[in-house]
């Protein structure tokens, strides 16, 4: 950053211009949390939706506020953008996850669960089963549940049981028959069996696994009055947190540090709010938590069930989204030679409305054509059973030079990422972890060819991860290429992340650490030079989180020198807008829908040179310091256009999109204009493409049977003169 550059940036560092990262994250699950309440959106999707906000928050607080609370126990006082120290932070956080928490189960109480009652999926309490099903759930307990329970007292000669995280509990209070003495104890609910159990005796009946527990519950404590049952659930600090500098085996270091994590502090404690104010007290005191961190929620603990609850329900198809039918270019299918059609253009592929197929088709064609000589690919997030580690196993079984980077770091996924890691070696693989004190978040396939005509580099750079299962829920963008120069790029990439190379430049490939920073300042100045000559000056940008103070201050100079800036932000934003002066040329929307927005688009106008790229990274400091990144340019005319049209018509959303308006989100205003959901466009954007190759493919077989029929006579004629 040029000395210029800092000085132009702090004219925009008031603190009163910042929203606080982690109050504008939860605002984020709020709008999560309207969908929940949307009566527009079909019902078993509506439960979806707060499951999911509750794994958002859960997830938050194993690792944003275990890092605030780190922050807290050390003391640290330093301020972030918007001028709050770490406690302050903490506090805000609490009191607005109380108000949030009422919500929540309003939600499910109040509006989903009657509305599921009207439908007859029902999620019963024990008082209200009947016979058959009271029978049924008596057997399961004495079958299934009793011989796995563990009663664990609590007493001087056996302490207080470790809790682990996320894990469901009850609590319970005895009285001794014997004595009348006062004992505690808990007891884990299993989770090894279904949340929701499904009963007989109803067309989609349901009952709470620890509805079933506490029921017989007594059976575990022989001569023991239950006085007290409830649940309750901690959450506890899961950030990984490996020294990369004083190890020789990093794998066995990350091992053990997701062993270590299980037993990190208690970040949150939910209790019933059935439970009684001494018990709670006794929690407290055991788990070491304090009272702002005690969440006391009536209902059913732990709402994430709710996401399981659409693949429980048989029938009713009218409550869930219609199936979408994803489109995949004939020219990208496993019958077709991919390669072949990479020389002719470039490709773009929207997922999931392009179907993650061609990515797939991609790595498996590259896997077993006898041309390929080498295969490089960098894999952050895979699914469990990940079609990719299969076909780039198969590769390297074939003699093929495969080298692929792991991101052992990547966060909850580590556990599942040393895994592959260990099994692409055993397949013979060349396996990189990642480089020290960095994560590797892009997302770059390399396959090197023999053509007849020379080796060439067949690319595939994308926004988001190599993983099968979420390219059907994100929204992500990739470019399929062979330009030589983003090749070249992609070689020297590599070679960075394996050696010890150090390149010079990259031509068109923008790498970060450092450097997307570098390029995105150079691009904004530029915009900002041109309206301050009195031209038109544009800038979009479409994202997930949007935090880095600077970054921000950027924007809020461009604004303030007359660049019309439209930004698109789903999570994080602490831009704000309306300031005076300041950010009057700034308008951020956030699209929150049936798809999880994840593609990142940069544009800029350049005096209508128009510049589009595509990037891994969104614009926080982690990316733009710490991760590896990359951003790559749009260059092939139809494929700019497609993607400026995709950005305009999210920015047309008026039905999931919210407009920021200074620090609040509010519904986009629809008056006077037709509803126009971006999403539902390109889901029947994607079907028609699907139905025009339909039909095409059997206009052509027609034609061949015309021509097959037309031989017939000839045929028959001769088979006569043979007889």
């Amino acid at each position: 950053m040029t000395k210029e550059t800092e000085k132009q940036i702090t004219e925009f560092t008031d603190p009163s211009y910042y929203s606080n990262r982690e109050l504008s994250w939860l605002d984020f699950n709020d709008r999560c949390l309207d969908e929940a309440r949307n009566p527009d959106e079909p019902l078993l999707e509506r439960a979806n939706f707060l499951g999911i906000t509750q794994s958002n928050v859960d997830e938050f607080y194993m690792v944003r506020v275990a890092s605030l609370s780190k922050l807290v126990a050390a003391d640290v006082q330093s301020k972030d953008a918007s001028g709050l120290t770490p406690l302050e932070q903490l506090n805000a956080i609490n009191e607005k996850e109380h108000e949030v928490v009422e919500r929540r189960y309003s939600t499910y109480s109040r509006s989903l669960l009657p509305l599921l009652r009207r439908q007859n999926i029902r999620i019963l309490d024990v008082d209200e089963l009947s016979e058959d099903q009271e029978e049924y759930i008596r057997r399961y307990f004495n079958n299934e549940l009793y011989p796995v329970l563990t009663p664990m007292a609590d007493d001087q000669s056996r302490p207080f049981p470790f809790i682990s995280n996320d894990s469901l509990n009850i609590a319970i209070r005895l009285r001794s028959e014997e004595d009348g003495k006062h004992e505690f104890a808990t007891v884990r609910v299993p989770n090894i069996f279904p949340r929701l159990v499904k009963l007989p005796d109803g067309e989609n009946d349901f009952i709470m696994l620890e509805d079933i527990v506490k029921k017989y519950l007594d059976r575990l404590f022989d001569g023991y009055e239950i006085r007290q049952a409830s649940c309750y659930r901690v959450t506890r600090d899961m950030d990984l947190d490996v020294s990369e500098s004083d190890t020789s085996d990093f794998l066995l270091a990350v091992r053990k540090q997701l062993k270590d994590r299980e037993h990190g502090h208690v970040t949150r404690l939910e209790v019933e709010s059935s439970m009684s104010a001494k018990l709670v007290k006794h929690l407290m005191k055991r788990l070491n938590v304090d009272e702002p961190s005690v969440f006391s929620i009536n209902g059913p603990i732990d709402l994430t069930f709710l996401k399981k609850l659409p693949g429980l329900v048989e029938g009713h198809d009218d409550l869930r989204y219609e199936p979408m039918h994803a489109y995949i270019d004939p020219a990208l299918r496993s019958d077709h030679n991919i390669f072949d059609s990479i020389r002719e253009k470039d490709y773009l592929v929207q997922h999931p409305y392009d179907s993650f197929d061609a990515v797939l088709n991609f790595v498996k064609q590259a896997a077993k054509d006898p041309d390929v000589l080498a295969i490089k690919m960098t894999l952050y997030r895979v699914s469990g059973n990940s079609p990719i580690i299969k076909y780039l196993g198969q590769a390297a079984q074939a003699g093929k030079q495969v080298t692929v980077l792991v991101e052992v770091k990547a966060r909850f996924d580590e556990s599942n990422n040393v895994h592959w890691a260990r099994t692409l070696e055993q397949m013979g693989c060349h396996v990189i972890y990642g480089l020290v004190g960095l994560k590797t978040h892009t997302k770059v396939t390399l396959v090197i060819r023999r053509d007849s005509d020379g080796i060439r580099r067949y690319l595939h750079l994308g926004t988001g991860n190599y993983n099968d299962v979420t390219a059907h829920f994100y929204t992500d963008l990739g470019l399929f290429t062979c330009d030589r120069d983003l090749g070249v790029d992609a070689t020297n990439l590599f070679n960075m992340l394996s050696g010890y190379s150090k390149p010079p430049y990259f031509s068109k490939l923008r790498i970060s650490p450092k450097l997307i920073r570098q390029f995105i300042y150079e691009k904004i100045d530029n915009e900002i030079a041109i309206a301050r000559a009195g031209r038109h000056a544009e800038i979009h940008m479409k994202m997930n989180s949007l935090s880095d103070q600077d970054v921000i201050a950027k924007l809020y100079e461009a604004s303030a020198a007359g660049v019309k800036i439209h930004l698109i932000v789903r999570g994080i934003c602490c831009l704000r807008t309306e300031i005076p002066g300041v950010s009057d040329n700034i308008e951020v929307h956030s699209i929150v829908g049936r798809f999880l927005e994840h593609s990142r688009i940069y544009y800029f106008y350049n005096d209508g040179k128009e510049e589009v790229y595509l990037a891994s990274a969104d614009m926080m400091r982690r990316n733009l310091n710490r991760r590896v990144e990359t951003l790559f340019p749009i260059l092939q005319d139809d494929l700019k256009a497609r993607v400026l049209d995709i950005f305009a018509k999210m920015w047309r959303d008026n039905v999931q999109a919210r407009i920021l308006h200074g620090t609040e989100w509010v519904h986009a205003d629809r008056r006077g204009q037709s509803p126009f959901s971006s999403q539902e466009y390109f889901i029947a954007e994607a079907e028609e493409k699907v139905q025009a190759v339909k039909e095409a493919e059997a206009a052509e077989s027609e034609i061949h049977k015309d021509a097959f029929e037309a031989m017939k006579p000839q045929e028959n004629e001769l088979e006569d003169t043979e007889d």
